[in-house]
């Protein structure tokens, strides 16, 4: 995947971005904390605007690949907020589905979720639908990233849910979501699965 046009580059990063220091990071901590920090920095108008072309810019990859089902997410705090996009999506008659911590240490579980239906916040405080209505895993995923690289690998908050969600065939289509400037330079694990794509503002 090293070299796909889809993995955007960090164009016009700030100096002091994780991305624009080319060594690999080999402490996943430091790196998530960077991340964070870096994530922390973006302001306001800024993340609004980013948002509404990442939104954008799904609800095109959808048009070009139509899924009957897509896996979302519920923001955490600053991840890019896609709900106006959501509700374009079901809108056109897509299922969308929330993720679900089931048990610590499996995959993540889908709940049928319309827009603007109430959510509560589950033990580790990521908003679920109030009502879980479960579903299979569905053909195609958007995956937050705290940071991702050119080959399509992804940082995460250390849980290992979506790599154990993605292990088993058939694989979902998966779409990363992440701002430009959270591309960075690290080695994937020998468990972690490449995204197929990574979708950001630029």
């Amino acid at each position: 995947m090293t070299g796909d046009q889809r993995i955007p580059r960090a164009i016009g990063a700030p100096p002091d971005a994780a991305g624009s220091n080319p060594a690999p990071h080999h402490d996943k901590a430091l790196l998530r904390n960077t991340l964070k920090a870096l994530r922390r920095a973006i302001d306001p108008a800024t993340r609004h605007a980013w948002d509404d072309r990442i939104g954008a810019r799904v609800l095109a990859w959808w048009q070009a690949h139509p899924h009957e089902s897509l896996g979302v997410y519920w923001p955490l705090v600053g991840e890019p907020d896609l709900r106006p996009a959501y509700a374009e999506l079901a809108h056109a008659g897509v299922r969308l589905a929330l993720p679900v911590v089931v048990e610590r240490d499996a995959p993540l579980g889908f709940a049928e979720w319309i827009p603007g239906e109430p959510t509560v916040t589950d033990r580790l405080g990521v908003a679920v639908p109030a009502e879980l209505r479960m579903v299979a895993r569905p053909p195609a995923l958007l995956v937050p990233c705290l940071g991702f690289n050119a080959s399509g690998y992804r940082v995460g908050y250390g849980g290992g849910f979506y790599d154990r969600t993605l292990a088993p065939e058939p694989r979902p289509a998966t779409v990363g979501i992440a701002y430009a400037c959270q591309l960075v330079a690290f080695d994937g694990d020998a468990h972690d699965v490449p995204l197929d794509s990574v979708i950001t503002e630029e």
